[in-house]
């Protein structure tokens, strides 16, 4: 039974963390004067509509997968903030070569991570919480519940607003069962920097990403 248990657990956050990445893969429709709450629900719902919808994407297709991401992920998310976040400290070091290549090599480990799990998804549907930001918060938390296939998950957002030309929300950290994305590859890459030093962490997320290749 425990052993059950935790294979629910692990399919789950596969799941959840998969369903963020195309989360943030939506539309950017009207973003500007859209409350984030709102903003997420909507992504949310189309989301999982377009999942449900597609074989490809249920099956893992990482080629289709990514190709979205490419596409339509890099409006709605601040993927600078999240990598340099990842990284830590040692982001301000960085060459800018080595920076792109962070992000270059910290997306692609995201998207081959998770994109198998998409075949869990089936029935579940999207709960908001209250939302409590007010309309001068430059930064806000939105909580929301999947539901259906299981027990039910948490899934958080962490979003800012973005100024000028273009101004809406975009996501820079995300949680899935109470796990911020964002700190956990921190603890990773730390390690990875202290030992080896930003090439050495560039070199480990490639070797990561070609062998989740081989296993695809």
């Amino acid at each position: 039974m425990m052993n059950t248990k935790r294979t629910f657990l692990r399919q789950t956050l596969a799941t959840t963390a998969t369903l963020l990445i195309f989360v943030l893969a939506g539309p950017l429709a009207h973003a500007a004067d859209e409350a984030p709450d709102a903003l997420i629900k909507r992504l949310s719902v189309d989301v999982l509509e377009t999942i449900k919808g597609d074989k490809a994407i249920r099956a893992g297709d990482t080629a289709k997968v990514i190709a979205l991401v490419d596409e339509r992920i890099m409006p709605n998310v601040n993927f600078q903030r999240m990598t340099s976040s990842a990284v830590g400290p040692a982001w301000r070091q960085a060459t800018p070569e080595q920076k792109k290549r962070l992000q270059e090599e910290f997306k692609i480990l995201l998207v081959r991570t998770y994109a198998g799990a998409l075949a869990q998804v089936t029935d579940q549907t999207i709960t908001m919480k209250q939302f409590r930001g007010s309309p001068d918060d430059k930064e806000v938390l939105v909580r929301s519940e999947i539901r259906g296939g299981g027990d039910t998950v948490q899934l958080d957002y962490r979003l800012e607003k973005t100024p000028g030309q273009g101004a809406g929300w975009r996501i820079y950290n995300l949680n899935v069962l109470g796990v911020w994305l964002v700190e956990t590859y921190r603890s990773q890459f730390s390690q990875e920097i202290n030992a080896k030093g930003i090439d050495g962490l560039i070199a480990t997320l490639t070797e990561r990403n070609k062998a989740n290749v081989k296993k695809g």
